[in-house]
């Protein structure tokens, strides 16, 4: 047994102090696959809208007259407000009616969404933007509330499966927002996405069973500090965070700056053949599946370090994107697919150390995507106007090297603690 799953085993008979009993948690012969089929669509509609701007980044700048450096910060901007989502909404999953939760962040995504479209000023884009991640964080409250419906032995795979609709919501907005860019321009994108989040919002409604309300006797503040203290006492939360920050942060850098120079002469592509670069990433949806399945038969370290040596060698076919498409379809596959596996093994592990926590803990792990999310596009933009392509795909080889690095030391050194416990 590897000693992430350890760790987590030994903690699911633990009780922490200070934190509600686990008889509040909802109970449930498992998740069906019609409710499972609806949370993998929400979710493929919700994170859409944090990725929707990625192909039309050219645009927005010419349209707002921003300078081509700085219009990266739309992605940090997002990513700013996921962050904030995660600390502050995502825990409220363990405290008020999660059914309710879903419904009221899908509707005000729907205003937030319609305000980006019709932001006039860069500083106004930038404040619903913020907004619009802020409230996409309704993706995690509906992962976490898949690992509470699901029985211990469908978890990995129930997690997988709805996050598969993660890995696709992402392809089909680079997709379908390039397509749409090019019809009728980059504010119709959001207006329509606005529209579609409405819908789904009336699906919700109709179809989910009304939710059991948690029986958490702490008030709200009690519950944030609870989040914050999870930092500190869970081990695998830290090491699969850090592993988070770094393979997204990496994950952003490309999809960030690869617009750049595919818009750019000699390639000068449009918007809808950018998008379908993001198709090339349906291996990512294939290693959600499979990976959440091979987390639940033990084999979680495994998994991440192919994967984390995967992600480190598409850098090196990332690299001809300016001379070799074919080359960056490959790499782009690779990528996605080490990515996701990865993502799929961290929330796995983190879900089995704490089921008596579960929105704390996604919330509290995908701080960390979002905080790489953010460096990544920050950086990316930067680094390609200074130094070019080159430069970007060096520097996801390094943030991914050091990834795998990570991996590597925090397995030896569980072999040395399990060896001298022994």
């Amino acid at each position: 047994m590897t000693a992430d799953t350890d760790s987590a085993t030994k903690r699911l008979s633990r009780q922490p102090s200070g934190l509600p009993p686990t008889d509040t948690i909802d109970r449930s012969p498992g998740l069906s696959p019609s409710i499972t089929l609806l949370f993998s669509v929400t979710c493929a509609l919700a994170v859409a809208n944090v990725y929707f701007a990625q192909p039309l980044l050219d645009s927005m700048a010419q349209s707002l007259g921003v300078a081509s450096p700085m219009i990266g910060v739309v992605v940090t901007a997002t990513q700013v407000g996921y962050a904030l989502g995660l600390l502050f909404i995502v825990p409220l999953g363990d405290l008020v009616n999660r059914k309710r939760l879903i419904l009221t962040q899908v509707l005000l995504s729907a205003v937030a969404l319609a305000a980006v479209g019709a932001a006039q000023q860069w500083l106004a884009l930038l404040g619903a933007m913020i907004v619009m991640g802020l409230l996409a964080v309704v993706v995690q409250v509906l992962v976490a509330y898949a690992a509470v419906l699901a029985t211990p032995s469908q978890r990995g795979q129930a997690v997988g499966t709805v996050t598969s609709g993660i890995v696709l919501g992402i392809l089909l907005a680079r997709f379908t927002s390039g397509v749409i860019a090019d019809l009728a321009g980059w504010r119709a994108v959001y207006f329509v996405s606005a529209g579609l989040m409405l819908a789904i919002a009336a699906v919700f409604w109709k179809v989910v069973p009304a939710a059991t309300t948690p029986r958490n006797q702490h008030a709200y503040p009690a519950l944030i500090r609870s989040l914050f203290k999870l930092f500190v006492t869970e081990p695998v939360l830290r090491i699969r965070g850090l592993l988070a920050l770094l393979i997204f942060a990496a994950f952003s850098v490309l999809w960030t700056a690869m617009v750049l120079p595919l818009s750019a002469p000699p390639l000068s592509l449009s918007h809808t053949a950018i998008g379908l670069f993001g198709l090339a990433g349906v291996a990512g949806a294939l290693a959600a599946r499979r990976a959440g399945r091979w987390a639940d038969q033990g084999l979680g370290q495994r998994v991440t370090g192919i994967s984390l040596g995967l992600l480190t060698l598409s850098w090196l076919l990332i690299t001809f994107a300016e001379t070799s498409l074919i080359a960056l379809v490959c790499g782009v596959v690779l990528l996605d697919f080490a990515v996701q596996a990865v993502h799929v093994t961290n929330q796995s592990l983190i879900f089995a150390a704490r089921p008596d926590a579960q929105s704390r803990m996604v919330g509290a792990y995908m701080c960390f995507y979002s905080v790489g999310s953010a460096l990544g596009a920050a950086a990316a933009t930067q680094v390609y106007a200074l130094w070019g392509w080159m430069a970007v795909s060096l520097l996801g080889a390094l943030i991914s090297a050091t990834a795998l690095v990570l991996w590597f030391l925090t397995l030896h050194c569980s072999t040395i603690h399990q060896g001298r416990s022994a």
